[in-house]
């Protein structure tokens, strides 16, 4: 997800920040083309969270990066293009996060929606803005979401399979993802311990002796 930083969860509940996640180990470039997306790629997330996504331009995206237009438009040759790549690494980042959680978790019975569960946790604590990049495709054109649309339905269907009460898996999906919908075009009407109460609530639901998470306590 492209973020200012990135909530990164030990099995003993604590969380630590890592700042510039789209820039951690596992997606660092050893050739010069590759290193060079990923500048224009932070470049035009950090643009769209600083301008809005109406007003991103690839003359400023290459000026952020340090290149010349050119060179912008040698690796993304349209405007649609550079956006297309934003949502695709968004999908990426988050499945790769996902992925980690279920091995933590030994792929076994419900793995899938737990680790769904630990992820949405983390950003909700990290509680940083939904990838303006997301929202910036959107503006450009709605077909962008079409590769989110593809992944939430394999996801879906993967939470199902694997879990012991699939009707529940259904739900946790529709919580998360409502609130984070809720997050990205900013219509946040409850409090963030509210959201973390309400995932924490359903996670006890699938299995309470899960990674611990802690109790959030609020006041409604």
């Amino acid at each position: 997800m492209i973020t200012a930083g990135e909530v990164l969860y030990r099995l003993d509940g604590n969380v630590n920040i890592v700042w510039h996640r789209p820039y951690i180990e596992s997606y660092r470039m050893t050739t010069d083309t590759l290193s060079t997306k990923d500048k224009i790629l932070q470049a035009a997330a950090e643009l769209t969270k600083e301008v809005g996504p109406v007003n991103l331009s690839l003359d400023a995206v290459a000026r952020r990066a340090g290149l010349s237009k050119g060179g912008l438009l040698y690796t993304f040759p349209t405007k649609a293009k550079l956006l297309e790549a934003l949502v695709e690494q968004h999908v990426s980042e988050f499945d790769e996060s996902l992925r980690k959680e279920e091995a933590a978790r030994n792929h076994g019975p419900n793995s899938v929606v737990l680790a769904c569960i630990a992820v949405y946790r983390a950003e909700f604590l990290c509680n940083e803005p939904e990838p303006s990049g997301i929202l910036a495709a959107i503006a450009n054109d709605p077909g962008f979401l079409e590769p989110i649309r593809r992944y939430n339905k394999q996801l879906l269907q993967r939470m199902r399979e694997n879990a012991t009460d699939p009707m529940l898996a259904m739900m946790v999906f529709l919580t998360v993802e409502g609130l984070r919908s809720l997050k990205l075009f900013e219509m946040n009407i409850v409090s963030m311990d509210e959201q973390i109460a309400a995932i924490d609530r359903l996670k006890n639901l699938i299995d309470p002796t899960d990674l611990e998470t802690g109790d959030v306590s609020i006041t409604v």
